[in-house]
């Protein structure tokens, strides 16, 4: 495995722990312990079993190799079914990763609408890639009307979190709006975060 993704996998997979202490039972962290450590067997079988009963974070994580393709073969469409059920629990990880695959026609037909609706489910949850997700697609009208005030304010609320990405996706818009459409997409970030503190 190259280093810097199986780097950057490990992460995620030790986020998940950290994010998610609810379902971060001893199964899942020796998952994740087996993962980072390279026994990918022990890791696959570790996860296989949670996510088959029905563990939506070990879905996910699952979902997340098959994509990769680095544990196991790259299988999309095996990847869709693990984060499909893992986003209909309410995963929003799951729910991002779902509508990127819809948005890039991966494993599933291209289907922009649906990428759409997967993106908004895990937005409202607070999930900033979701958010950073959702803005491009209403900046570069991919599947939905063009809206600059809806863009910036999904960029807002996924940069106020340390998005990167959003930031400067956020600083685009802006080069495209009038300070009217701008003042309307903070107040509309400002009443999105007063409603789900």
């Amino acid at each position: 495995m190259n280093g810097i993704r199986r780097v950057f996998l490990g992460l995620i997979l030790a986020a998940a722990f950290f994010v998610f202490p609810a379902v971060a039972n001893a199964d899942l962290q020796a998952g994740i312990d087996a993962y980072v450590s390279g026994n990918y067997p022990v890791a696959l079988a570790e996860f296989t079993s949670l996510a088959e009963k029905g563990n939506a974070e070990a879905q996910y994580i699952l979902g997340l190799m098959y994509v990769e393709g680095k544990v196991v073969p790259q299988d999309y469409k095996v990847a869709m079914l693990w984060y499909r059920k893992a986003a209909e629990q309410g995963n929003a990880r799951a729910q991002n990763s779902l509508g990127a695959m819809y948005a890039r026609g991966l494993g599933v037909p291209l289907d922009y609408q649906t990428a759409l609706s997967w993106y908004l489910k895990a937005a409202e949850q607070g999930d900033s890639t979701a958010q950073n997700n959702l803005g491009f697609m209403y900046l570069n009208v991919q599947g939905v009307p063009a809206d600059l005030v809806q863009a910036h304010k999904w960029f807002s609320l996924a940069a106020a979190t340390g998005n990167e990405d959003a930031k400067e996706n956020k600083k685009l818009a802006e080069g495209m709006m009038t300070p009217g459409e701008i003042k309307n997409a903070e107040k509309l970030a400002q009443e999105w975060s007063a409603k789900h503190k």
